[in-house]
């Protein structure tokens, strides 16, 4: 474990050190984050303009739902899509090879290999929602601490989905159309599940885990959370990570390397 820490630490200054060099970008997409956000709270604002509301879910409950959404979004942006969008590249190009050759988890490698801190203004954005419409809420401390538990959840859920796919360009190699379409199901997280019929309810948590995202952590932290569904994210975060592993192994069968 230390020497896999002491490696992510090497990784994550480079890339640091080689993304600042341009930082005008970094106000970019600061702008661009502000632009959506400003976007997605004019969206939620026609539902609650007319006094109408989602059941039992107050303007101040329904922004911390998009809070938690934020943040998913620049996890994904800060963590996610600047390593796995590149196993597309490195199956194109051969180099793939190197990767698998190295003394070190492919799949940790191919997972951690970059960071881009072109998503952190989405993690600010999304913090500053949430704590903001817990202090209309008069929530405290515990209720984000008990919130974290649920969310790192989320993180690991999402991370599989992604990884997932992103394995499966072992056979598919232009796969950049499946992933537009798991961010598109993605923004269904941005509202409350009550927001949806119950069939696209059921859709959206049995079969696409999008309220195990946004939703079930929202309901933590506001305290009205029920334990089951804690539970329940917790082991398919754990089933998921297991099976992206052993998905990514079984994909490596039929991998055929640029020197063969």
């Amino acid at each position: 474990m230390k020497r896999y820490l002491h490696v992510l630490k090497l990784f994550w200054s480079t890339a640091l050190s080689a993304e600042l060099e341009y930082r005008i970008n970094f106000v970019i997409a600061a702008l661009s984050s502000l632009g959506g956000l400003i976007g997605s709270l004019f969206g939620l604002f026609l539902f609650y303009r007319t006094g109408y509301s989602f059941q039992n879910w107050s303007w101040e409950q329904a922004l911390v739902v998009l809070g938690i959404f934020t943040l998913l979004q620049g996890f994904s942006a800060t963590f996610l899509a600047p390593n796995l969008n590149r196993i597309v590249r490195h199956i194109q190009q051969g180099t793939l090879d190197f990767v698998l050759l190295k003394p070190i988890n492919s799949q940790f490698w191919l997972s951690t290999h970059t960071i881009s801190p072109w998503g952190l203004p989405d993690l600010l954005f999304g913090s500053v929602m949430v704590v903001y419409a817990g202090s209309k809420l008069g929530l405290g401390v515990t209720n984000y601490l008990l919130g974290l538990v649920p969310l790192s959840f989320g993180f690991v859920i999402l991370y599989s989905l992604w990884f997932m796919l992103g394995a499966m360009s072992v056979w598919f190699v232009k796969i950049y159309n499946v992933t537009e379409v798991l961010r598109g199901l993605l923004e269904a997280g941005r509202f409350p599940m009550v927001a949806y019929p119950m069939s696209y309810r059921i859709f959206f948590t049995f079969v696409v885990p999008v309220a195990f995202l946004t939703t079930i952590p929202a309901e933590v932290i506001l305290r009205r959370g029920e334990i089951g569904w804690t539970v329940g994210a917790a082991v398919l975060a754990g089933f998921l990570l297991w099976f992206s592993s052993a998905f990514w192994r079984f994909a490596l069968r039929f991998y055929t390397s640029a020197s063969s």
